[in-house]
This record gives C-alpha cells, sequence and structure tokens, in this order.
C-alpha cells in the first residue's frame, strides 16, 4: 500500500474517534447521510465539498447524474469522476457541470469505462474534505478534494506500476455526448480551459438560453508530459468533449478548478482569487472554519454521538441551498441571458422550502435573506416573474406562488434591505395576473415548451373563487394553496399601509373553503359547473387522482393544507373535537405521508385543535421513524434541505407552521437542551428537563421564568434571546390546551 492510500485508510480508521471527540460541530456532520436506500427511504443527497450556499458542489461521481439520478449513490461499487456540479435535487437536472477522472493506463473516456472500484473503508466524507483511494489495474490511486465557493482543489497519488509508457492520467470531461462542449489547451499555463453548455431543464421553461454556458479552467500545478483533447471524431459532438492532460507515473498532481457563468476570464479570476496558492490544508482549513461558523450557531446537551451527528448533517444539508449565483458582483441572467451588476441566488426548492428551509436560513443565516429576496425579484424584473423552481431559469415545476411566502415572511421578520415596491409589483402580479394562455392549456406538471406558469387557473379562481379540475390540471391543491399566497399577499400589502388591499386578499384568501364537502368532511375538488369531482384517494385509479385535481396527495393530504386558516378548517369541521377526531383517522388511516412536503406541518396541528399532547407524542414518533444517523437514515428526498429542517426544528421543539406568521407552533423537544447563537450577538436556549423518550409530554413551560401557557413561541421572543424551559413527563398534561388559533379577519 502506498504512503497516500495508508493514510487515507488510517484516517478511515480513526474516523469513529474523532466524531467521539467532539471536538467541533463539523466533526459530526456526515455528507453521506442520505445516500443510499434504505428501510427509511432515499434522501437523493451528494456528499458534497462545498462552503454553505456554495455557487458549484464538488462531489465523487459514481453514476452519471441525469433528471431523477445524482451523481453519487452509496450501493454503487465504483467512481467514474470528480465532479462540479450544480444539480441540487434529485428531481431537478445539471447545467453547466464539469467532470473530472484520474488514470493509471489506457485512455478511457466513458464513464463506464473509466469507472474504477473502491471500498468505503477507504472513504472519507466531510463538508471540508473528502477523500478516497481508487483501485486501478496499475495499483490504487489516492485522491482528495477540498473547495471554496466557486472552485476546488484536488491532489492524485499515481501509482508507479505498469510499464515504461504508462501514464499517470487527469481527464477533463466538458460536456456528454449530446451537448457541444468546447475545450482548449494552454501548455505554457498548465491549463485546460473550456465550457459546458447543458442545461437539463432547457425544455422546461419559456425561453431558449443561447448564452448561457458553465465555463471551467482546470489549472495544473506542474507542466504536462502530454495533453489533448478528444470527441472530435464523434458524430455527435461539434466540438471537443474533453481533454486530458498525462504526467509521470508515481507523482502526485495537484489540480485547481475555476467555475463560472460569466466567462473563462472570470472563471481564471475566481480561481485566483479564492485559490492564490497551491496549499490544500490551508484550503481546507479555511473551508472548515466557514463551516464551524455556520454550525456552531448551534449547540446540543444530552445527545449522543450519534444523535449531534444526525442533527449538524441536517444543518449542513439545510445551510447549501439556495446557491450563490453571483460572481464578485456581476451574475448571469437565465432569465434575460445577459450579465448583470449585483447579487443573485438560484436551486430555491420554493413548494418545499417555503414550509420550513426558509425559516431555518432566516434563524442560521439572517445575513443572507436580503440577498435571496432581491434574487427573486431581480428575476421578476428580468423575466416577468418571481420563479417557482429556479434552475437556474423557469422550470414550471410544482404549484403556486410561494415565492410571495418568502418575501411576505421576510416582511413579517423585518429584513428591509430588499426593494419593497418591487416586492409588491412582484406578488401582486403573481396574485392578479394569469399566466399566458390560462384558459386554453391544462398546465400539467413539468409540461415542456410552455409560457411560464404562474399561478395556473387563475382565470377561474378569479371567477368561480376555485379553480375547476376540468379546466386546469393540479386544481384543487391549487386552490388549496393559492388561498395561502393570497394570505401572504394581504400580509405585504398590510405592512405597506394598502389598506384596500389588505382586505381583498384576506377575503379572497378564504377561498380554500370552497372546496370543503361536508359529507365526506374533506376537502374535494369542483368541476366548472360546481359539481364535485371525484375525491381522490390512494386506492382510486390514476384516472380518477387526476380528474381530484390533488399534487402528489389527496383529499387527506391537502385537506389541511391552507396554513393560515386552521380556525377555519375547525370550524367548516364542526368545531375542534371533530377536527382532532378527523386528524385521529387521518394518521390511523397511513395518510400521512413525511416523505412529501404537504404532510409535514400535519403532526403539529393537534396544537390548533385543544390537544397539544398529541402533537407531543406525534411529531416524536415522526421523527424516529423517518430520520436515521447512517447514510440510509434520511426518507424522502432532501428537496434542499425542507426535510433536514423538520428534523432541526423538531429537535428545537418548535415548528413554523404558517412561516410567514412569525410563530411557531410548538412539539415536544427532543434534548436536554438546544440553543441557538443569533446573528444578535444574544442566545436563544430551550431546556426540556426529565426529557427522555419515554417523558415526551410538556408537564408545563416557563418563558425566561414566566409562564407560558400556549403551544406558540413567536419570533420576537426568540429573537429576544433568554430560556424556554420545560418540564417533561410521561403522561399526557392539560398543558397548552386552552388555546385556540384566531380566525382570518
Amino acid at each position: 500500500m502506498g504512503k497516500a492510500a495508508l493514510l487515507l485508510s488510517l484516517s478511515a480508521c480513526l474516523l469513529p474517534a474523532a466524531l467521539a471527540a467532539g471536538q467541533d460541530a463539523v466533526s459530526y456532520v456526515n455528507p453521506l447521510l442520505g445516500t443510499e436506500k434504505s428501510a427509511i427511504g432515499y434522501g437523493g443527497t451528494m456528499p458534497f465539498v462545498t462552503p454553505p450556499f456554495g455557487m458549484t458542489n464538488w462531489t465523487p461521481q459514481t453514476r452519471q447524474n441525469r433528471l431523477g439520478v445524482v451523481s453519487y449513490n452509496y450501493d454503487d461499487p465504483t467512481i467514474s469522476g470528480f465532479m462540479g456540479t450544480h444539480q441540487p435535487a434529485i428531481w431537478m437536472g445539471d447545467y453547466g457541470y464539469i467532470t473530472l477522472m484520474p488514470e493509471s493506463g489506457a485512455l478511457e473516456t466513458t464513464p463506464e469505462a473509466r469507472a474504477l472500484p473502491y471500498a468505503h473503508t477507504s472513504e472519507t466524507a466531510h463538508p471540508d474534505d473528502y477523500a478516497v483511494t481508487l483501485q486501478s489495474k496499475n495499483g490504487a490511486i489516492a485522491a482528495e478534494m477540498t473547495a471554496t465557493e466557486r472552485c476546488a482543489l484536488m491532489r492524485f497519488r499515481f501509482p508507479k506500476g505498469g510499464n515504461a509508457t504508462t501514464a499517470a492520467r487527469i481527464l477533463v470531461e466538458a460536456s456528454r455526448p449530446s451537448v457541444a462542449g468546447m475545450v482548449t489547451l494552454d501548455a505554457k499555463a498548465h491549463e485546460i480551459t473550456g465550457y459546458n453548455p447543458d442545461r437539463t431543464d432547457r425544455n422546461l421553461g419559456p425561453f431558449a438560453l443561447p448564452n448561457f454556458r458553465g465555463y471551467f479552467v482546470v489549472e495544473f500545478r506542474e507542466a504536462w508530459r502530454n495533453a489533448k483533447t478528444y470527441g472530435l471524431d464523434d458524430a455527435s459532438a461539434k466540438q471537443s468533449r474533453g481533454a486530458y492532460a498525462e504526467f509521470t507515473p508515481g507523482t502526485e498532481v495537484e489540480v485547481r478548478i475555476g467555475t463560472s457563468f460569466l466567462s473563462i476570464d472570470q472563471a481564471r479570476e475566481n480561481l485566483h482569487r479564492e485559490l492564490p496558492a497551491w496549499n490544500f490544508d490551508a484550503v481546507r482549513a479555511q473551508l472548515h472554519r466557514q463551516w464551524e461558523e455556520k454550525l456552531g450557531r448551534l449547540q446540543i446537551d444530552g445527545a449522543t454521538d450519534r444523535e449531534k451527528s444526525r442533527l449538524y448533517t441536517a444543518l449542513y444539508h439545510a445551510l447549501l441551498y439556495p446557491r450563490v449565483f453571483s460572481e464578485y458582483g456581476r451574475y448571469y441572467s437565465a432569465f434575460d441571458d445577459t450579465i448583470h451588476n449585483g447579487e443573485s441566488y438560484t436551486a430555491y426548492s420554493i413548494w418545499d422550502t417555503f414550509r420550513a428551509e426558509n425559516s431555518m436560513l432566516t434563524l442560521m443565516a439572517p445575513e443572507r435573506i436580503d440577498g435571496m429576496i432581491t434574487a427573486l425579484l431581480q428575476n421578476f424584473k428580468e423575466g416577468g416573474w418571481m420563479p417557482k423552481w429556479p434552475n437556474p431559469s423557469y422550470t414550471n415545476i410544482m404549484i403556486a406562488t410561494h415565492a410571495d411566502s418568502l418575501v411576505a415572511e421576510a416582511f413579517r421578520k423585518g429584513f428591509h434591505g430588499f426593494d419593497r415596491d418591487v416586492a409588491w409589483q412582484a406578488v401582486y402580479k403573481d396574485a392578479m395576473t394569469p399566466p399566458d394562455g390560462d384558459t386554453t392549456r391544462r398546465w400539467y406538471d413539468r409540461e415542456p415548451h410552455t409560457p411560464y406558469e404562474a399561478r395556473a387557473g387563475l382565470t377561474y379562481y378569479k371567477q368561480l373563487g376555485y379553480i375547476p379540475t376540468d379546466k386546469t390540471a393540479e386544481a384543487s391543491s391549487s386552490t388549496l394553496e393559492d388561498s395561502y399566497d393570497d394570505w401572504c399577499v394581504a400580509q405585504i400589502a398590510k405592512a405597506l399601509g394598502k389598506e384596500n388591499d389588505y382586505r381583498f386578499f384576506l377575503h379572497r384568501s378564504l377561498n380554500d373553503r370552497n372546496l370543503y364537502n361536508p359529507a365526506v368532511g374533506l376537502m374535494n375538488g369542483k368541476k366548472s359547473d360546481g359539481s364535485w369531482a371525484p375525491l381522490g384517494g390512494k386506492s382510486d385509479s390514476e384516472s380518477n387522482r387526476q380528474q381530484a385535481g390533488w399534487t402528489e396527495g389527496d383529499a387527506w393530504v391537502y385537506t389541511w393544507s391552507p396554513l393560515h386558516d386552521q380556525a377555519g378548517i375547525i370550524d367548516l369541521m364542526g368545531g375542534a373535537q371533530a377536527y382532532d377526531a378527523k386528524l385521529d383517522a387521518h394518521f390511523a388511516g397511513g395518510h400521512n405521508y413525511h416523505a412529501n412536503e404537504p404532510s409535514h406541518h400535519y403532526g403539529y396541528l393537534y396544537d390548533f385543535g385543544g390537544e397539544p399532547w398529541k402533537t407531543q407524542a406525534k411529531v416524536r414518533e415522526i421523527a424516529a421513524k423517518e430520520y436515521g444517523y447512517d447514510q440510509g437514515g434520511l426518507d424522502g428526498d432532501d428537496d434542499c434541505g425542507q426535510m433536514s429542517s423538520w428534523l432541526l426544528f423538531t429537535a428545537l421543539g418548535f415548528y413554523p407552521v404558517n412561516p410567514a406568521s412569525g410563530d411557531y407552533m410548538i412539539g415536544s423537544p427532543m434534548y436536554a437542551a438546544m440553543s441557538l447563537r443569533l446573528a444578535s450577538g444574544k442566545t436563544f436556549r430551550v431546556e426540556a428537563e426529565n426529557n427522555s423518550a419515554t417523558n415526551p409530554y410538556i408537564q408545563s413551560a416557563t418563558l425566561n421564568g414566566k409562564p407560558l401557557t400556549i403551544p406558540v413561541l413567536t419570533w420576537e421572543q426568540i429573537q429576544a434571546g433568554g430560556t424556554l424551559h420545560f418540564v417533561m413527563g410521561p403522561q399526557p398534561s392539560q398543558w397548552g390546551s386552552g388555546w385556540r388559533p384566531a380566525p382570518v379577519e
């Protein structure tokens, strides 16, 4: 075994001891969590080496990623590259990516031919460093990488094995066979430069983007002995697909990679600005400090090392998105295909993340919120609308316009670093302007080559008070979620002193009630003639479910989805007792599907119905069932941190059921104490006296020494700092049972 391989193997063996030592928060993060299918599920995560919100993420590649497939899967036995990717989630595509792969022996350019076996015992994965030993025919290749916001530094130690003509080779794959990428060589500068114009989701949005390219500069520390491009003889490639550089066997090759969406020159500038020296250990240490500054804002007492690993990994996942999309004061806009001055972000999985992930960022990364909202408003100015799911342009994925919720939450929590007039223009357009062809299109999910979807069926919503299932796809879910967005627009109008608009949108936010069917005690889609559509259940045929108008769910999944109007749902159902009984039936009937976001707030709903002890038991049950501790420990796609944020809030003991309200519903804190270090320098601490797996029930609570008798915590109370103290016990108590939600008025 070579020295580098031996060191990698020893570091893998020492990993558990390092975790046990718990020297800092970063040491607990396990980026492999969620990368394997298991009895719990499949998180679709990747072991990214990147700073918080990094523009380019670096990961080992065990398979060719595409829509529905991410680059790394723990069960794969081989690695075919080390990739700079921009794929944010398994159901989104990649764009502008670049892959490097070390080789010893014959040149192999396809992923299948160049893939090399590896063992997980030789693999270490941390937010600041990934290392592995690959087994080539000529011996072991030790590989390691660390990163900055837009760049990576890699080093490869090659074996001396093979004959005199054997080369130590670094392959640079710029693009895939169906894509016309470009590569050039500069022997004097030791550089391979080029671009990759691939954009997987190019067919989903309304725009062609002829200027879009992911640029790169690959710079080697030492001069190569040979370098060539490849792909010109491929009939499907108009330009080179990649290149390779060859070195003397037995050497260590260091390579640094700069990425950009502006130009090759900007990629080189990013590289030299972020990696000015060839110092792997210094870069890794800097990245470690960046993560520690963020992760260290959360402190946990009374948890095992495995539990700390699960929580800090969740926070790592939550701090990856949305990703930076600007480069030192400039950014490429995928909404008008030009370059602008300013700050930008992308990869907002808003239908997922508006629920809890964005609220987690307001606590853990508040310094980013103004820039993130500004980016959405820039998208509005450049493309005409705030996006639903930018990647990096419009994709028309999912329903409603929940960017309205992000803007309303920023207003509610006192963020001021964005243009409030433009924010009003953007949310007002969402709420009042139907998309092009609204009454002539069905607006199926991921329907290619359509205009921007915005609020599909808004024409009917304004006329009828609901979206009819026989006119628009996913109409029932859209009606309920549009109602919530109307409530958000109303809150923004109120904050801006627009009283008439406030009253108008507040009234319209009650449209959710138009779908309540008292005969079945559930929300039910309607047709354009006012008759009920098929209810739609998990046992129904696919045709009936589509006719029912639900999005990734059914009537049970969506009945409680109007986050702002639980008081109205209580009244519709005939009171709190009936409301709670229906929730009992929901859970008993197996309707709660935590792997998907519409169910995420359901465990907390008993707080509204006056039975908070059921919330306390239920959220503990969900956390135990849906979240594990190793690579197979995450159910459902993490969806840009939403699954992870649910766990973090639940561990803390509170959750933002209506995120734009600034209120958090109290559940059951999972550990003896957890503390948040706030941006103000204050600390908010949650203590749970007598806490254990068998003591999930709150007996009493105080906030800064004063009795807290309702199951609600506010943004202001958290920001003021102090201590929320619970006394826990093994039996339900009546704590918090006297509270009821205020009606929408």
